[in-house]
Parts: structure tokens; C-alpha cells; sequence
């Protein structure tokens, strides 16, 4: 039985207030100032970065490296690259870039920038991100995620092309966040001419001041190539709320704390956070039911979900002005939290939780896990309320329970596969990456582990070095190594079509449209068994995509219950796939009806993800021995369990869940992974 929300409230005598000052923003796009919005040029002047233009222009003179610190919103990701502009740091050709932790943040600042200098996407102003380069030869301000700025290293290790690096969000601390932070530290030191700016809501200033500066052994300050600066912004009141008891299910909790707030709240947006794609859809499709039956003299309801793997054109309606009659209630991951910055928000809900990627180096096993948040992520969803007015952030867990959450999350570099990192730093020339200065040292363990995965995958050789060609084609793939190894290998087993295919489509998370109950989730089921194969889910997906293709109709689409926008998203990271294996040399062959080409392919990539079925009932890591079930969304979950199988990634809820599977023969492990496995008996 769900336990309805209940909150503390100001009349009750348990009433506790906490009211948290946060620098709150006019957002560049919108103002609310009644009805009137004001000009574009006013709205910049009125931004709290505004104030300190001159101190930024100055200290990028002084200082090689400058540590900003603001919220998020107070215009330091839209502004400063502008007033860089304005100051001439993009004379002789030279860009300004901006790195972003996600492609949502990425596409949306570019636009909103090139809307301010009021210039087309893709000349002034322009973002890059993976399978999509929106730029020309005269951009000057540019937007990339950190991937992209990687990548662009291994062919301009010194940055030539760029006066200025923007690190924008350095608080989520990213793998490649660290990385980039690492390698530019060693790249302020040969080129004395390119400056960096740290920026972030929340950071640990002096720590990162330290890293970057070159002259620690100096007492003296005026010799530091590293300062700090802060943005003091307007600050809005916001009143935190908490449960009076914890909830069964956060999701339902999401709901009917946003239909509560419509009934008993004045105007403005509400934001609630959850933790993944599937939560969201879910949640929006609940209020959409709902907002059918609005009662007269409410606000309408307009539910909108965001996160990463969203369509750019369904992203950007959130950042949609509704009418006086309407509420937008946007229903988000944790993308919401600091990359982008929604504007008239005020009320929050926050479930508490996020999903975080946690790497066991023992199983080298990848796996999504729900956990509770951090103090300071909490603080930062709590401000979203805060922005253009006093705004309330409901959190649906107790006070007490608040008390004991963790500080800060810890960084991605000492949860996660390392293998990717490791790769890339070798073909940017860092041979002893034991050595390698990162700002939070990661796990021996996990450094150990990627080694050894990389040296099985044949990137490196027997002295640690890249291996030619093999390990020097998978870094230029912008895949995880365990995939771009699959690529490479379809080429000699004559399975590329097929290959990158599959590769694509797993590259988005929402292509079967799964309805929640009554019978639309019957015919939906009934529907996506047209499509399943008992080799498992990859080769189903390559059955939908082979199907699409001959249809390519929405109306095609709605009957089989397939997510026609996620198809054409598909369809154009084949097509950049595909110009990426041509270049590469790699043949474009198709293994027409045979499969086993296609699954050995699979294998050749995917070993470390092996699984049999234990005399338990419950399959098991090859290493590691950990306990895994196959997902109810698996085409395999309904079918006679097989022995031998692949799985793609990890999802840790109540039980530890395995997805994209792929049925395979345990010898295939030995004869195409025999630095990996070795033939013995299982007990």
C-alpha cells in the first residue's frame, strides 16, 4: 500500500522551517516581470555575472587558470564566452570552447547564445557533440562535451585551435571531467598563451586552485598561475518541506505531491526530479491522465519530461512560456539539476534518489545502482525553486533522513569502468597512466582492472603500449572499447552491416513504447513478440530496425508500438557510424540470414559481460561469481532460460538486473577471449 505524501506544514506544530538563501537568476531567454519581458541586452546587464566582467577579463590577463564559482543560472556559461568574445580572446581565428557534461547542455546553451548575438546555430556560435558537429570555419563560440574536447586532443594535443577552455559543471567531477582537468594541467605548462576557466555551482575552490597552480613552491601569491573568483547572485528565499514519514513509492509520491501543489499552490512551474527515463515516462504519462480532470478554476496541468536521450525538439519544450491558464510540471533526471536551468520554477519536488554508474572491478561488471542523494545535490535541486522568485522545494523523505545523507556524491572517476579513460589517455601519448595527475586519484583496483581488460580486448600489447593498428582504431571509435572492438572484428567476419546496426540501436534506451497497464500494455506485449528471437535482445533489435526500414511510417510505428522519434535518432547515428568504420578502412559487409557470424562478433567485444546459469536457478558472473536475473523487459525473460549468455549493462533495484542480452556458446569465450578465460570445470 502507497503511503500518500504528507508534509510538514506551517500550521502544524511539528513545524520546521528551513529556509536556505540561494543565488537565484533571470533567465537570458525569459524574464518574468508581469507581462512585459525585457530586452535582451537589459537581461544581460541585469545577470549577477554582469557585475564582475571586467574582474574575469582581468584575471584571464594575470592568471593561466581561474576557478569560478557560482550557481547555476547566475549567466556564467552564457556570458563569459560572450564577454570573451567582446574582449578580443577569439581574434587570429582562435575559438572559445565551452565543455559540457551532457549533449543537452551542450545544443541548448549554443542556442540560447546565438539567439543573444543574434546570429545563425552553426556560424557565430556552435556546439559539437557526438555524431553531431554544428559548427564552420568562422565559429567563434563554441559548445562540445567533454568527450568531443578528448578526442579533438588526439589530433591538436596542444589545443592550438582554442584561446580559451571553459570547464563548465566541474562539481559533477565526470570522468572525463578529471581527465580533461588532468591533461590540460599539462598543457597550461607547454603553452603558456591558453587559458582555463573552472566554473561550477559547488566546488571545492582552494582544492582545484591548488591543482592547477604551477607555482606551488612559491609562498609567495603574486607568483600563482591559479586564482579564484565568486559570483554573488540575488537571493530568493526558499522554503524546504520534508515528509512526516518515509514513502513506499516515490514515483506515485512524485504525482500526487505536483497534483497537490496545483490544487492548494499559486501560480508558477513545478520541477520534480527522479531518477531515470523509465521513472519519468511513467510519471508524465500519470499526470497526463490527470490533467484530463482538472478541476474548474485550477491551473491545466502540462507534464513534460527531460533527460539526456531525449529528442533535442522534445527537450526544448520545457523551456516553452505556458499560458496564464496552464502549469508546466517537468518531470526530470538529474540533467536538471545544474546543466540546464529551466525558467519559472518554484516549486521542486525531490524523490530523494539518483542512479549513478558503479563499477565492480572483481566482476568487471558494469552496473546502474538507485542511491540516495548527496547534501550538497539536494541543495542544488532545492535552488531551482529559487531562481526568478521565493519558491518551496518538497522532499519526499524525512528531515532525519536528510541529516544522514553523504556530503557530496563521490567522483565518477573512483565508481566507474576505467577501461575507456585508459584507452584514450594511451593514444594521447600517456603511457604511465599510474603516474598520470588526476585530481581525485581513482582505485588501483579499477586501474589494475582496465589494463587487464584492454591487453584482452588486443588495444595494448605485452609492454602497455597502444597496439597498431587494433588499439589506435579503437580509440578513434566513440564507443566504449568493448564495442568498438565488436566494430572492428564485424569487418574481418563479414557482419559490419549488422554490427553497427545493433551498435545504434542500443546507443538510444527508449525504442519499444511499453504502456503501463490495461490493454494497450497487452497489445503492446503481443506486438514486440513479432520481433523477439531466442538468441536474445541485440538480434531482436536488429529485427526492428531491419522492419523499420522497409516502412519508415509512423503509422507503422503506433501499431507495433515503437518509439518512431527514437527509430529516426537511430537511423542517423548508423549513418554517422558508417561514415566512421569507411574511414577506418573497415569493410561494409552483410552476413545476409547466418547469425552465428553475428553473435561470435558480439562475443569478441562483449566477454567480460559473460553469465551462466547456475544449478541454483540464478545466473552468475564467470568472475566474481555475483548473482544476476535477466529483466522482465528482456525478450529472454518469458522464454526457457539459456545456459550461456552476454549482457550489455547492469541495473541494480531490488535485484540485480541484466539487459541486452545475447545468448551465446561458452567455447566461443575460449577460442576469442583466451587471455580473458580458460577452460576449467564449474563446480
Amino acid at each position: 500500500m502507497n503511503i500518500k505524501p504528507k508534509f510538514l506544514a506551517p500550521g502544524d506544530n511539528s513545524w520546521q522551517e528551513d529556509k536556505v538563501d540561494i543565488d537565484a537568476h533571470v533567465s537570458t531567454q525569459f524574464v518574468y516581470n508581469g507581462n512585459h519581458s525585457l530586452s535582451i541586452d537589459l537581461q544581460r546587464k541585469r545577470l549577477p555575472i554582469y557585475k564582475l566582467r571586467n574582474h574575469i577579463i582581468y584575471s584571464l590577463e594575470k592568471y593561466q587558470t581561474l576557478v569560478l564559482v557560482g550557481e547555476t543560472g547566475c549567466g556564467k556559461s552564457t556570458q563569459i564566452p560572450q564577454y570573451l568574445v567582446e574582449a578580443g580572446w577569439a581574434s587570429d581565428d582562435k575559438i572559445i570552447g565551452i565543455t559540457e557534461p551532457r549533449r543537452v547542455a551542450a545544443t541548448s546553451l549554443a542556442n540560447r547564445v546565438a539567439d543573444e548575438r543574434n546570429c545563425i546555430l552553426g556560424t557565430d556560435v556552435g556546439y559539437a557533440i557526438r555524431f553531431d558537429d554544428c559548427t564552420d570555419n568562422t565559429t567563434k563560440i563554441k559548445y562540445l562535451t567533454e568527450g568531443i574536447l578528448l578526442r579533438e586532443m588526439m589530433g591538436d594535443p596542444l589545443l592550438t585551435n582554442y584561446s580559451v577552455i571553459i570547464l563548465d559543471e566541474v562539481h559533477e567531477r565526470t570522468m572525463l571531467t578529471d581527465i580533461i582537468m588532468g591533461l590540460l594541467k599539462k598543457i597550461l605548462r607547454k603553452r603558456k598563451s591558453l587559458r582555463v576557466i573552472v566554473s561550477s555551482a559547488t566546488v571545492d575552490a582552494e582544492e582545484l586552485r591548488d591543482f592547477f597552480n604551477t607555482n606551488q613552491s612559491s609562498k609567495s601569491r603574486d607568483k600563482d598561475t591559479a586564482t579564484i573568483l565568486s559570483v554573488a547572485g540575488r537571493l530568493y528565499p526558499i522554503e524546504i518541506l520534508y515528509t512526516v514519514e518515509s514513502l513506499a513509492n516515490y514515483v506515485n509520491a512524485v504525482v500526487e505531491t505536483a497534483i497537490k501543489i496545483n490544487e492548494s499552490e499559486g501560480p508558477g512551474d513545478i520541477l520534480a526530479f527522479l531518477t531515470g527515463m523509465d521513472e519519468v515516462d511513467r510519471a508524465v504519462s500519470l499526470l497526463a491522465e490527470h490533467a484530463k480532470i482538472v478541476k474548474e478554476g485550477q491551473l491545466k496541468l502540462m507534464p513534460l519530461p527531460i533527460y539526456g536521450s531525449l529528442p533535442n525538439s522534445e527537450q526544448l519544450k520545457v523551456f516553452w512560456k505556458t499560458s496564464n491558464d496552464s502549469r508546466k510540471v517537468v518531470i526530470a533526471t538529474n540533467i536538471a539539476e545544474t546543466s540546464i536551468t529551466i525558467p519559472n520554477i518554484t516549486y521542486v519536488i525531490d524523490c530523494g534518489f539518483v542512479k549513478l554508474p558503479w563499477f565492480d572491478a572483481e566482476t568487471q561488471t558494469n552496473s546502474l545502482i538507485i542511491a540516495p542523494i548527496s547534501k550538497a545535490s539536494a541543495d542544488q535541486r532545492a535552488g531551482r525553486a529559487g531562481r526568478t522568485r521565493s519558491g518551496k522545494a518538497y522532499r519526499l523523505y524525512t528531515e532525519q533522513a536528510f541529516k544522514e545523507l553523504i556530503d557530496a556524491t563521490p567522483p565518477e572517476m573512483q565508481r566507474s569502468d576505467l577501461a575507456p579513460a585508459v584507452l584514450q589517455l594511451k593514444a594521447l601519448g600517456i603511457d604511465n597512466v599510474l603516474r598520470f595527475s588526476f585530481p581525485s586519484s581513482p582505485p588501483s583496483k579499477s586501474l589494475l582492472s582496465a589494463l587487464e581488460l584492454l591487453y584482452a580486448l588486443g588495444a595494448i600489447n605485452d609492454n602497455g603500449e597502444l597496439s597498431n593498428p587494433l588499439g589506435l582504431m579503437m580509440a578513434e571509435i566513440p564507443l566504449d572499447p568493448v564495442f568498438a572492438k565488436c566494430i572492428i572484428t564485424s569487418g574481418e567476419m563479414g557482419c559490419s552491416e549488422e554490427i553497427t546496426t545493433i551498435l545504434a540501436m542500443m546507443q538510444v534506451q527508449n525504442v519499444f513504447i511499453r504502456p503501463n497497464s490495461g490493454q494497450a500494455a497487452i497489445k503492446a506485449r503481443i506486438a514486440h513478440r513479432m520481433f523477439e528471437v531466442e538468441e536474445g535482445d541485440l538480434l531482436t533489435l536488429l529485427n526492428v530496425y531491419t522492419a523499420y526500414e522497409k516502412n519508415k511510417t509512423n503509422h507503422w510505428c503506433q501499431k507495433y508500438f515503437i518509439n518512431s522519434k527514437a527509430m529516426k535518432r537511430v537511423t542517423e547515428i548508423r549513418i554517422q557510424m558508417r561514415k566512421l568504420i569507411k574511414k577506418l578502412q573497415i569493410p561494409m559487409k552483410s552476413c545476409s540470414v547466418t547469425v552465428e557470424g553475428i553473435l561470435k562478433c558480439i562475443t569478441s567485444g562483449l566477454f567480460p559481460h559473460a553469465a551462466y546459469l547456475h544449478y541454483s536457478g540464478v545466473y552468475k558472473t564467470v568472475r566474481g561469481n555475483k548473482d544476476l536475473y535477466i529483466h522482465p523487459n528482456s525478450c529472454l525473460y518469458t522464454l526457457e532460460q539459456p545456459q550461456w549468455i552476454l549482457f550489455g549493462e547492469i541495473l541494480q533495484t531490488n535485484k540485480t538486473y541484466m539487459r541486452e542480452l545475447t545468448v551465446i556458446k561458452p567455447e566461443w569465450l575460449v577460442e576469442l577471449a583466451p587471455h580473458f578465460y580458460q577452460k576449467t570445470a564449474i563446480d
